[in-house]
């Protein structure tokens, strides 16, 4: 048996008005991506090890350290 987690969230919704639905479309998306919704079904498409799961965590943690260290302060 899996051990599946039941999230409540609130559904993104998009008004489509008068500009028209490529628009609407164009909101949507970025509302999705701002939400992490992507992301996650990118995440969920193929199974990934425990294993491998932290070793990408721990890569994706490096590359945004060397990131940081890399741009000047902007203070």
């Amino acid at each position: 048996m899996t051990n599946v987690e039941a999230i409540q969230c609130k559904p993104v919704e998009v008004q489509v008005g008068d500009r028209g639905v490529e628009r609407a479309v164009k909101h949507l998306k970025r509302k999705m991506a701002a939400e992490g919704i992507l992301r996650e079904l990118k995440r969920r498409r193929h199974y990934m090890k425990p294993s491998v799961r932290r070793r990408k965590k721990a890569a994706e943690a490096s590359r945004r350290r060397r990131k940081r260290l890399r741009q000047p302060d902007a203070a």
